[in-house]
């Protein structure tokens, strides 16, 4: 048998490539540690995003090009540590959180509130600490959606707000400190105001993620979001319909022009499956998403039916994710959370987040 060596290991390493990232393990820096007992070769990996849900797959390929090589005996061990990204130049962290990820659409109705609470349980079952930011002030629906909507903010030993904590999430929502039937019949300023309140005077305790859930369009929300708070990336989401990706397509432009990273786009509602009959039918069309995403060379995260059951659970208060991690959509809703978070760990980190200057 050939001699195993370091060197060996790490070339074998460098031909497995992460599903999420697109990269293989040598180069995404994701092996920490190689050693070799006798015939036993020893791996650890550390991975940049949560992936738990993962691990055994990423093991076995690990396991599969090991033994292609004639090396059948391994001990592969997988862990994740999340760093915090860069965010646009100029605006402070935020205490308590690493990343902020806004989830956007053009218009509404395109399902964005149900993908972005989905898209936070998703996160915590991948292993993540995990925050659930509304930040639609006229209409928010988070707390109706995570079963919350009795429950008030409790006030901290500082004076601030504690996040209420629903299915493990800390999540804020304006819809937590009024009646949910009262309307809020404010100005742009105050509109502002109350979404910096909510998020700066909350005491977020340790987030990895911090999901924004932001209203549609492109308005004084979207501009606050991009000039004073720390934003990591952001997710748009829509529908398959032509109407829809006009005004998508304005959002990405908005998050370009705003200089904050788009991580990708969600297809929602690609396909209806019949509740009874399971008949596939593409009601909006075809392809959407996924051709928005090629013309801005940018990521398509991947595609959701258009499922009763989606709909029921967060009227419920108990999302798909929540309710059964299982299913075949909250597998779907995983495995687009792991490509976002793991788009988001290709990032620089924190340290250099402001722009280079150079001067000819």
């Amino acid at each position: 048998m050939t001699t195993l060596t370091q060197d060996k290991i790490e070339k074998i390493l460098s031909t497995v490539i992460d599903a999420h990232t697109g990269k293989d393990l040598l180069s995404s820096e994701n092996v920490k540690n190689i050693t070799i007992d006798d015939e036993i070769v020893n791996v650890e990996l550390l991975l940049k995003y949560p992936a738990i849900n993962y691990h055994e797959e990423l093991k076995g390929l690990v396991e599969e090009s090991l033994s292609k090589a004639g090396i059948n005996y391994s001990n592969i061990s997988i862990k994740s540590k999340i760093a915090s990204y860069a965010v646009q130049g100029g605006v402070k962290a935020l205490p308590g959180v690493k990343n902020i990820i806004a989830v956007a659409s053009g218009k509404g109705g395109v399902g964005k509130s149900t993908t972005a609470v989905n898209l936070a349980l998703s996160l915590q079952s991948e292993g993540a600490r995990v925050a659930l930011l509304d930040a639609d002030i006229y209409g928010p629906s988070q707390p109706r959606m995570l079963g919350a909507k009795d429950l008030r903010p409790q006030e901290s030993e500082g004076g601030n707000m504690k996040p209420v904590i629903a299915h493990g999430l800390q999540s804020m929502s304006i819809g937590f400190l009024v009646d949910e039937s009262s309307p809020m019949v404010w100005r742009g300023p105050m509109v502002t105001q109350a979404l910096e309140q909510l998020l700066k005077n909350t005491e977020w305790d340790n987030v990895d993620y911090m999901i924004v859930d932001l209203p549609p369009g492109t308005g004084d929300t979207q501009l606050t979001l991009s000039q004073k708070i720390p934003v990591s990336g952001a997710v748009i989401v829509t529908t398959p319909q032509d109407i829809a990706l006009i005004d998508a397509q304005k959002g990405l432009a908005m998050f370009e022009k705003v200089n904050i990273p788009i991580l990708g786009i969600i297809e929602n509602m690609s396909i209806h499956i019949c509740s009874n009959c399971n008949h596939a039918e593409e009601i909006f069309g075809h392809g959407g998403g996924e051709r928005m995403a090629s013309d801005s060379n940018t990521n398509f995260l991947g595609a959701l039916p258009l499922q009763l059951d989606i709909r029921t659970d967060v009227d419920d208060g108990n999302p798909s994710v929540a309710k059964d991690p299982e299913s075949k959509v909250s597998m779907m809703y995983q495995e687009i959370a792991r490509k976002v978070a793991a788009t988001l760990s290709l990032q620089s980190e924190t340290v250099g987040a402001f722009p280079k200057i150079t001067i000819e």
